[in-house]
């Protein structure tokens, strides 16, 4: 006779499975969450843009009053034409209480680099190339290893 907790075919019943067929149960995260493997593609870019971000401030003391963010991808801006293309980066200079920004566009970027090596590197040039631009230098005075290969 059938326990009522075992499978019946006929009644319908069964019991919850907390074992997989080979009883080894419910398996668990493969890496710990503070492992990068665990990261989003979100946080793997936001950590991206804080590593070169501090590369660039311990060149450039001026960089610590200026804003860095991460948007998902560029919204035109009210009473701007629309860019030509799809922009990475954009600078969005100081206004009255506010502080000079900077902005990485994530996913314009990730189509662009599809390794983490060369997501990395994309991020950090475009960084250069947008405090470049808010400083009124060169790329190169910025960084010497700008468009190095």
């Amino acid at each position: 006779m059938d326990s009522p907790t075992s499978p019946s075919p006929a009644g319908g019943q069964r019991r919850p499975r907390h074992r997989d067929r080979h009883g080894r149960g419910m398996r668990g995260p493969l890496a710990p969450p503070q492992v990068p493997i665990s990261l989003t593609r979100s946080e793997l870019f936001d950590d991206y843009v804080r590593e070169s971000v501090e590369r660039l401030e311990r060149r450039l003391p001026q960089l610590v009053d200026v804003e860095f963010a991460v948007q998902e991808v560029p919204l035109p801006a009210k009473g701007e034409p629309a860019p030509d293309g799809v922009p990475l980066g954009r600078v969005i200079t100081a206004a009255q209480g506010r502080k000079s920004r900077i902005v990485v566009y994530r996913r314009p970027v990730e189509i662009r680099a599809k390794s983490r090596e060369d997501r990395a590197a994309l991020v950090h040039e475009i960084l250069i190339e947008q405090v470049a631009e808010l400083l009124g230098l060169s790329p190169d005075a910025v960084d010497p290893r700008y468009d190095e290969d």
